[in-house]
């Protein structure tokens, strides 16, 4: 593509935004591995192995092993549905899907004690039967599948609507049944968008921290996920300890980043050869 514009402007746009990111990003990003390493492995290992940060990491995985499917067949239906049937509320379902985007963290935490705390009924009904959600596990994941169920809907809607419905409809005209064009047609255009999804939903459930903070009660060793484990580190001027552990989540942010790099790609070409295929069946109807 040809640009206007001189080349020491491209340069200088260049350069700042290189130094934007540098500054912004990869110095911070290098300083939490410096200070986490700061005072050598021994006590970076230590830090992570030692048991109040073992529990984090584990109620961290937890809740987004439980998060992520719910939200991967949420998505997946609600996404369906969307694209592909006209129906009376579908513009409040839609609505409905960007509302964890518009409300703050800590309000949708806030929202779930009020409804499941001590002074509610349900929760008055919950601890005469000895169930607690509130400032326990159930309370962690359900704040953290309220903040992340519309990255899944929200990636495949429109590639579903991009995508058309030529290929089920052909499946259809050769007999075979729903789920059948959804298992073998529906599900195979959108693997890349899903996968997508799953990747963006996964990284945002073990990295929420607002609505969890609300929700969890700080009980160390029982309901600290790792950003509360590193907030509470911090504050105790632990730094070593505080710093490995958001090593653990920088880490996973970079692992995320690059497979979302390689499901971008996938993606873009999954949607060249898509609109390659729909051309040729036009052609071939006409």
């Amino acid at each position: 593509m040809q640009t206007t514009e001189s080349r020491p402007v491209r340069l200088a746009l260049t350069a700042l935004t290189l130094a934007f990111l540098g500054l912004f990003l990869v110095v911070p990003l290098a300083a939490v591995f410096w200070e986490a390493l700061s005072k050598g492995w021994d006590l970076y290992a230590a830090a992570l192995v030692e048991y109040e940060a073992w529990q984090a990491i584990k109620l961290t995985l937890i809740a987004a092993a439980i998060a992520v499917p719910l939200n991967l067949v949420f998505g997946v239906a609600a996404a369906w549905a969307i694209a592909r049937f006209d129906f009376r509320g579908k513009s409040l379902l839609t609505t409905l899907i960007d509302l964890p985007f518009s409300v703050s963290p800590v309000v949708a935490g806030l929202m779930y004690v009020l409804l499941f705390g001590v002074n509610s009924a349900i929760g008055g009904w919950l601890a005469e039967h000895d169930i607690q959600i509130i400032f326990a596990v159930p309370g962690i994941v359900l704040a953290t599948v309220f903040v992340t169920f519309p990255f899944v809907a929200r990636e495949l809607i429109p590639l579903m609507q991009a995508q058309g419905q030529e290929e089920e409809q052909a499946a259809l005209v050769l007999g075979a049944s729903g789920w059948q064009t959804f298992w073998r047609v529906t599900l195979p255009n959108v693997k890349w968008g899903l996968l997508y999804g799953v990747i963006l939903t996964n990284a945002r459930a073990m990295g929420e921290f607002g609505a969890v903070s609300v929700v969890s009660g700080h009980i160390r060793g029982e309901t600290n996920t790792i950003p509360l484990h590193v907030e509470i580190l911090y504050n105790e001027y632990n730094f070593v300890g505080a710093f490995a552990c958001a090593s653990i989540l920088a880490l996973l942010a970079l692992v995320t980043l690059a497979v979302k790099t390689y499901v971008e790609w996938r993606i873009e070409r999954q949607h060249a050869a898509s609109l390659i295929r729909t051309q040729q069946a036009r052609e071939a109807l006409a």
